[in-house]
């Protein structure tokens, strides 16, 4: 890119146009294009160029163009030049996009800024011109998370500690949080280097550095680590960079750790400031106190009791270079991968002298939306405040549904986006965001049954998970021993000892023999081809092979598949496993066998899984997108779902156990950021019973549905068909009124439905072991209970007189035992002895001949 001309500035003139006269505006209309249509506060964060700046932006408010702008603006007016501007992203998409942006506003290709990137992309640019300050070589290879598990086992066999009870996975996970908050081996903190290895955990962490240095490696956390190493023991270095950068700008300041934080600190400082207090607080860093000696290799803090830096005693004001952090401290909701919300809120206190822009109109959502959300986001108190607004019309209210159970919830989000969809509705603008992955489930099944379209965004979907895959893999290999790809799969997983070199010779005796893998593996445990432990490991899982084919004729599916996790190891791998996503593993198996209750034995649940696992559809089809709320964040849509709004799910129960009051408040962030992602349409979901851990349970509504403003709030009755529970009080039920389903519904559905019933040769009904519709025929083993035909529930006798008398001792699937206090025709209110009083459907009771 050719370089812009500096311009040279003549003294400023007594005269200065009028505001707003015929001469301002001929001259703002002769300005760069590219300042075009920035709305006041948009373009004083552009040129406010000198000093230390923090613009907060909020959601929809334009925060990219912003920063791209800026970028521009600097290039334009000749104040650096390409090479001269630090510009820092998360994503390499994020780096790319602003490139593209910037060729479209200077009218040329985008060429010498080698300085725009992610925090390791730089950082391993600079890592490899200095990489012999850090005993590396600039070759040196970055490891990926095998590459890691493997040598961290290595170490661990070196100092004889049982890696079941100690995984390597797990102690890599603790060496990646010590790096992101910059700790080197001998920083970290005696407490937390004993909670691993009996007390060796610094000891290791210590000895696998030790070791990547002797490899020439380095992992994706000492990209930032060594540079941070590297700065503070070459101060030379530092000053090149420092005074380098005349620039720096940081997009998704809020999401920024403390490694980066310290990072972006010492570039900032001017050559002669040093690292803050502040910044050694945050990475758990000692810092000396007066009559202590600094042994440990970690600088003094460099700053007076009133914080400003000093040198030999005098304190100096503060040197900060023009430094431009864009981020929105109510976006904050990465703090479990490390993220500090304080380095956004801490701006004014470590930058003396910044401007705080606030970027406040959105562009994205319609008035109730944003109403809605900064209300609910206002009752955080760690936030520096600003309040979104909109010139768009105030729109649809935010909408707020009770549904009796999740299955009723996935029912009724389904008929909505039908209804959308016949509406002239694309399913590419709507999506349903989820707390947790294991929701996903129910939504995914039901948009099977109706032929509805949908994506995963953000990672697989349900039934493509791997710990799901491996989890079917083993119920695939009971229900037919002759399916070798099962079998190959899930052979060594979890760890059995057997090598890529046991599994080819299992092909080769299958292939000679023409016998199927499960059989060849029973041959070779006969034999002396393999070496006694694998061939004693691999005896022990065709036994429990047989073992579980045998049960699996005298017992419930779902017990099973229980059994066989179990057994297996396979659920005690991922209770061992320390890695971010294992806890989400484990729901995802819950959920996986929670399915299986909705199908009468192990095959038909099978041929169910075929059925969704075959369905595709091309990237660019029309679909509805279904990710959690952590995907969603940059994410948007004309309708946007929100389901699960339940205490101990959302706002989720870990997140309150482990960080309390901080917890809370991230989860609330996350809330607004998934009530921010609609355009046109947020609507709110909770269901009153959920099973949680294999257990159903009564749930109580999120406290941040009581947050939100009741005038931007409208409470709907749930279209899910089975609104009988009358708990919730939103609203009467359906079934308040004994009438026969008119024809007035018309779903796809129903329509098909409807004419199975014809084929059928029905006039009363479907025969629900028959019926392609009905996705099971009963809630307890080996009785009949009422029938779902495409979201629609068909009570068994809707409007007769029930069989069930005052008193009767009844029991209920998901509530337990109970004493029928009141009948309604067909619908009973028993008084359960756990549950409380609720209403159901006599054909969901039996009677109980328990006192």
């Amino acid at each position: 890119m050719t370089e812009p001309n500096r311009l040279i500035h003549p003294p400023v003139p007594d005269h200065q146009p009028a505001a707003g006269g015929i001469a301002a505006r001929a001259r703002a209309s002769a300005g760069p294009q590219y300042l075009a249509g920035l709305n006041p506060e948009q373009r004083e964060a552009v040129e406010t160029l000198d000093g230390p700046v923090l613009v907060l932006a909020g959601a929809g408010t334009g925060k990219t163009r912003v920063l791209t702008t800026r970028i521009a603006h600097i290039l334009s007016l000749g104040r650096a030049r390409p090479g001269e501007i630090l510009s820092v992203t998360f994503t390499n998409k994020a780096a790319r996009e602003m490139k593209l942006r910037l060729g479209q506003m200077l009218g040329q290709a985008v060429e010498g800024m080698p300085w725009l990137g992610t925090f390791h992309s730089i950082g391993g640019r600079i890592l490899r011109t200095h990489a012999e300050l850090v005993q590396l070589k600039s070759t040196f290879t970055v490891l990926d998370v095998d590459d890691q598990i493997r040598l961290l086992k290595q170490l661990l066999q070196a100092e004889n500690i049982d890696d079941k009870r100690w995984p390597a996975r797990m102690l890599a996970g603790l060496i990646d949080g010590w790096k992101n908050r910059g700790l080197t081996p001998s920083q970290v903190p005696s407490g937390e280097a004993a909670v691993f290895g009996n007390g060796k955990g610094g000891k290791l962490y210590a000895a696998y550095q030790e070791r990547l240095k002797i490899l020439n490696a380095a992992d994706f956390g000492d990209l930032l680590l060594e540079n941070i190493r590297l700065f503070r023991e070459h101060p030379d270095v530092l000053r090149q960079y420092q005074n380098r950068f005349k620039f720096i700008l940081v997009d998704e300041y809020q999401d920024t750790n403390v490694a980066q934080y310290l990072w972006l600190r010492l570039l900032a400082q001017a050559p002669s400031s040093v690292i803050p207090e502040a910044a050694q607080r945050l990475s758990g860093i000692h810092t000396p106190g007066a009559d202590e000696k600094s042994d440990t290799g970690v600088m003094d803090s460099g700053l007076a009791p009133n914080g400003a830096p000093r040198n030999d005693g005098k304190v100096l004001p503060p040197h900060i270079k023009n430094i431009c952090c864009v981020g929105d401290d109510d976006q904050s909701i990465y703090g479990w991968r490390g993220a500090e919300v304080d380095n956004i809120l801490r701006f004014e206190h470590d930058f003396p002298g910044a401007k705080v822009i606030r970027l406040e109109r959105n562009y994205r959502s319609t008035g109730h939306i944003l109403a809605a959300a900064s209300h609910l986001i206002a009752h955080n108190e760690g936030r520096l405040g600003k309040t979104l607004r909109t010139e768009d019309v105030d729109g649809e209210k935010v909408t707020v549904t009770g549904s009796w159970d999740s299955e009723e919830e996935a029912r009724a989000i389904g008929e909505e986006i039908e209804q959308l969809q016949r509406g002239g509705h694309k399913l590419n603008d709507i999506a349903i965001l989820v707390r947790a992955s294991f929701q996903m489930r129910e939504f995914e099944d039901r948009f099977v049954t109706l032929g509805l379209p949908y994506r995963v965004i953000g990672g697989p979907r349900f039934y493509e998970r791997a710990e799901i895959r491996d989890a079917l893999a083993y119920l695939r290999v009971i229900n037919s021993p002759a399916d070798d790809l099962a079998f190959e799969r899930i052979v060594n997983v979890p760890k059995r000892g057997l090598g890529d070199a046991s599994v080819q010779m299992l092909h080769d005796v299958a292939r000679k023999r023409r016998m199927p893998l499960f059989e060849a593996a029973r041959a070779v445990v006969d034999t002396d081809e393999m070496k006694p432990k694998v061939r004693s490991s691999l005896r022990a899982l065709l036994d429990s092979f047989v073992r579980w084919r045998a049960q699996s004729e005298v017992m419930p599916h779902t017990e099973l598949a229980e059994i066989v996790l179990d057994e297996s190891g396979y659920t005690e791998m991922w209770q061992k496993d320390r890695s971010a996503d294992a806890a989400g593993r484990l729901e995802n198996l819950k959920e996986l066998v929670r399915s299986m209750e909705e199908f009468e034995n192990l095959q038909g649940f099978l041929e169910h899984i075929s059925l969704v696992m075959d369905r595709d559809s091309g990237a660019d089809a029309d679909a509805v997108s279904l990710m959690t709320l952590h995907s969603a964040k940059g994410l948007e849509f004309d309708s946007v779902f929100l389901p699960g709004w339940e205490e101990g799910l959302f706002p989720h129960q870990r997140a309150l156990d482990e960080q309390g009051r901080a917890g809370l408040e991230e989860e609330r962030r996350l809330a607004h950021v998934g009530l921010t992602r609609a355009r046109r349409r947020a609507k709110l979901y909770f269901a009153t019973n959920r099973r949680i851990r294999g257990t159903w349970s009564t749930t109580i509504p999120s406290r941040f549905l009581d947050e939100l403003p009741a005038h931007n709030v409208e409470i709907t009755e749930s279209k899910g068909g089975s609104g009988w529970g009358g708990t919730s009080g939103y609203g009467p039920s359906r079934f308040d009124n004994v009438e026969a389903f008119g024809s007035s519904y018309a779903t796809p559905g129903w329509q098909r439905a409807q004419r199975a019933r014809g084929q059928a040769g029905r006039n009363g009904g479907f025969d629900e072991n028959q019926s392609p519709f009905s996705s099971r025929g009963d809630w307890s083993r080996n009785r009949r209970g009422p029938m779902t035909i495409e979201g629609e529930l068909v009570a068994k006798s809707t409007g007769t007189v029930s069989e069930f008398s005052l008193d009767d001792r009844v029991f209920h699937q998901k509530f337990g035992y109970g004493q029928v206090v009141k009948i309604d025709g067909n619908k009973l209110t028993i008084a359960f002895e756990k549950a409380g009083e609720k209403k159901v459907v006599d054909s969901f009771v039996e009677k109980s001949s328990t006192a």
